[in-house]
Order: C-alpha cells, then structure tokens, then sequence
C-alpha cells in the first residue's frame, strides 16, 4: 500500500515521531512518503538528544522512503 504522511509542524517532537512511524510503516513493507509543508520543511531543525530527527530521517531514506517539500 502507499501511504502519504503529511507533516507541517514545526515541533522537534512531532517531527521525530513522524518520520519514526514511517520507518515502521517501511519495516512493515508500505510504501512511504513524508509530504513536508511550511515550518517542518527544515526537518532536522530542532534534532537534540531527545529527538534525534537527523538519523531517524537518514534511516527513513536508506529504507527507500520518500521526502517530499
């Protein structure tokens, strides 16, 4: 199945949950696409210990997910 998740907030936590449930939807074997929109377009914008963005977004990528702005 593809599946469009669509992210447009700017919150270093929902950024970081997004793009780890679509790590799960591609470990499921889904097609994924993260659609960026307004303020989350900077995605590893706020990535810290807590939420580390940054790596769940290069998983996200090497798992064949699509980033889309």
């Amino acid at each position: 199945m593809q599946i469009l998740l669509t992210l447009s907030s700017s919150d270093p936590e929902i950024k970081w949950n997004t793009v780890r449930f679509g790590n799960f939807l591609l470990n499921a074997g889904e097609e994924v696409t993260i659609f960026l929109n307004g303020p989350s377009v900077d995605l590893t914008k706020g990535d810290c210990a807590d939420y580390p963005i940054a790596e769940q977004a290069k998983l996200f990528t090497l798992s064949e997910g699509v980033l889309a702005a």
